[in-house]
Order: C-alpha cells, then sequence, then structure tokens
C-alpha cells in the first residue's frame, strides 16, 4: 500500500513540476491586422493579441522600438501610427502577465520607406591630382585642407593634404596591425576606424599624434564614419549605422538605411552633407543619401561614368571618398587608388 502511495505521489510531484515548466508562450499569437510583416512609415499598425488557451490575464505591454504603444489589463486591440519610427527590421515585443506569471511574446516586421528615392546624377565641375597610391578609405575636410584615410595592412595611413595640387603635407602611418577605413574630425581631433580589429583611433587633429584608442561594442567591423558636430555615425558592413557618443565613443543606437524596396547593407565611406549622411555603397558607382532620423533612403546618386576619367590601371578600384567642403558647398569625390579628385555638381534626373 505504502508503494502504491508513494508512486501516485511521484506521478503527482512531476506533474506538478512539468506545469511549473510549461511554456505558456505558445498559448498566445500576435495577429496583425493585415497579416503582413512588412509595412511602410505611412501605415497604422493594427492588431490584436489573441489567446489560444484560456488563462487569467491580467496586464498587458505592447512595446515597438522601446516605445510603449499599449498598457491594458487585459486583451485588446492596438493601433500605431509607424511615422515616428524608425525603418527597417524590428521586433513588436509583447508582455504578460498570465496567471501570475510574466510572459513575452514577439514578432519581427519589417518598416520600409512610404517613398521612392530621387535618382541623381552629376557634372564634374573641377578636377585635381590625387595620390595613385591611396587606397581611400575616409575623406573629409577641416577648412580647405583635406584629412585622408588611407587601408591596406601594411600601407595603412592617416594624412594631411593640400587639394589643389594633391600634395602630402602630413602622414602618419598605421601599425601593419590594423587596415585603416573611415574618418571624421570633431572637436580637434580626427576619428579614424580600423577594419576588422574591432578598435577606432584618436589624434590631435595640429600634430596628428595618436591620443588614444577606442573599442567597438556591438557593431561588426570599422567601415565609414562622420558627424553632425554632436555625435558620430559609423557604418560597419552590415545594414546598420550606429550612432557614437562624441565623450564616451560608446555606440547608443543605430539606424538602418531603407528604401521603399529594401533595407541596404554595405555602405562604406560617410559624409554629413547638410543635415544628411551621404553613404558610398561598397562595390557600387552610387552614393546613397539618408535620413539621419530614421534611415530612409532619400535620394541615389548615380556616378557611373566617373571611374573613365581617371589613370586605368591593375590596382585601380571603386569609388569610395566623399569631402564636402562646408564654406563653399562644394561636395567632392574620389575612389580607391585613383589619380584624380573630382569636385562635383549634383543635379536631379
Amino acid at each position: 500500500m505504502m508503494r502504491i502511495f508513494n508512486s501516485l505521489a511521484i506521478i503527482f510531484l512531476a506533474i506538478v513540476f512539468m506545469s511549473c515548466d510549461e511554456d505558456l508562450s505558445k498559448d498566445f499569437k500576435i495577429i496583425l491586422q493585415s497579416n503582413s510583416k512588412s509595412f511602410t512609415n505611412s501605415d497604422l499598425l493594427n492588431g490584436s493579441i489573441k489567446a489560444l488557451k484560456d488563462h487569467e490575464v491580467s496586464s498587458v505591454e505592447i512595446k515597438f522600438q522601446d516605445k510603449i504603444i499599449l498598457n491594458s489589463k487585459g486583451l485588446e486591440a492596438f493601433s500605431v501610427d509607424l511615422s515616428e519610427f524608425k525603418l527597417g527590421n524590428h521586433d513588436l515585443k509583447v508582455n504578460l502577465k498570465v496567471n501570475g506569471e510574466k510572459v513575452e511574446i514577439s514578432k519581427s516586421i519589417k518598416l520600409l520607406s512610404s517613398i521612392s528615392p530621387k535618382l541623381y546624377t552629376y557634372e564634374i565641375v573641377n578636377t585635381y591630382p590625387h595620390d595613385i597610391s591611396a587606397y581611400t578609405q575616409g575623406l573629409e575636410f577641416h577648412g580647405d585642407t583635406l584629412y585622408e584615410s588611407t587601408g591596406q595592412r601594411g600601407e595603412s595611413s592617416l594624412r594631411k593634404v593640400d587639394y589643389k595640387t594633391g600634395e602630402v603635407l602630413n602622414e602618419m602611418e598605421l601599425d601593419q596591425f590594423y587596415f585603416g577605413e573611415g574618418l571624421t574630425i570633431l572637436n580637434n581631433k580626427i576619428y579614424q576606424l580600423t577594419w576588422q580589429s574591432q578598435e577606432g583611433l584618436v589624434y590631435d587633429l595640429q600634430t596628428m599624434k595618436l591620443l588614444n584608442k577606442f573599442a567597438y561594442t556591438d557593431s561588426k567591423e570599422g567601415w565609414g564614419l562622420c558627424n553632425n558636430e554632436k555625435k558620430l555615425f559609423k557604418s560597419d558592413g552590415t545594414d546598420k549605422i550606429w550612432t557614437l557618443n562624441s565623450e564616451t565613443l560608446e555606440e547608443e543606437e543605430y539606424i538602418q538605411p531603407t528604401t521603399n524596396k529594401m533595407i541596404l547593407n554595405q555602405l562604406n565611406e560617410l559624409e554629413w552633407v547638410e543635415g544628411k549622411i551621404y553613404a558610398n555603397t561598397y562595390q557600387k558607382d552610387g552614393v546613397v543619401i539618408i535620413n539621419p532620423d530614421h534611415g530612409g533612403v532619400e535620394g541615389v546618386i548615380d556616378f557611373r561614368g566617373l571611374r573613365d576619367n581617371v589613370k586605368q590601371h591593375s590596382k585601380l578600384d571603386v569609388l569610395n571618398g566623399i569631402a564636402y567642403h562646408k564654406a563653399s558647398k562644394r561636395l567632392f569625390v574620389t575612389g580607391k587608388n585613383w589619380d584624380k579628385l573630382f569636385e562635383v555638381k549634383i543635379l536631379e534626373k
């Protein structure tokens, strides 16, 4: 009799423990009215949370991009105006309190731009000499002086250049460990990325002496860099452009460059131009114009044919390098191992 009682007790306890370990998230589902995973920022996101089993739900919190869009004591429909959110891939997150327990469910949503990018072409205004040996990774003006970052292991450098003559006025060679990438200038300091070394370099603007280094955190690699005089923007080869705190250089958030059809990746050299981010697309003869607030791609500049105007040689590589002369509002572009720097005028097609 005692053995039978013990066996029943063991079965009862097993059932209790199994019920405690039950995954209640499987009993709930996010239902979107349009039954779609792709939306634009002109849409309303309408939906509800459906309970697949009978449970006591005492609270519901729905968040999108860390913004609470619904806080309720029970299951009810929700509606969200998507115009105020960043574009790209994001999760709709739901936090439930079910039978006294916390339950989390989520649904991935792709948020595209509601507008097509404007198409632009170019006109060459002036042509200047450029060091053909420079594997250009970053390009930026400070006043009338051009600063350039070059890549390739064992050949990477930071340069101060007279853009009119192409003369290198000062040059700092990077350790052979580094592959130089994008650069930007802020608060009398030069910030230079390295590719796969997971750290960036900080120099004094006047002396070009190395001051310190900073580590990447969530970003994968170092590609392009620019700033809006308050914070830095960093591309890493993925679909993200990261925002860096100008004091700590920590990655705080990101945008995803997005058109009305797709989320872009492999954005390389960056430049801040009149409130927008201009970005080279690696291996493409084009530059995209990005809204830094939500990531929407507002324009595409077609630079096809520009490479035909430089010396053709075996090491000639892609378009890469955008520099904006703020005082004169002039735009300059070049490429990897190009022998010319072009001042261009952008024209809408």
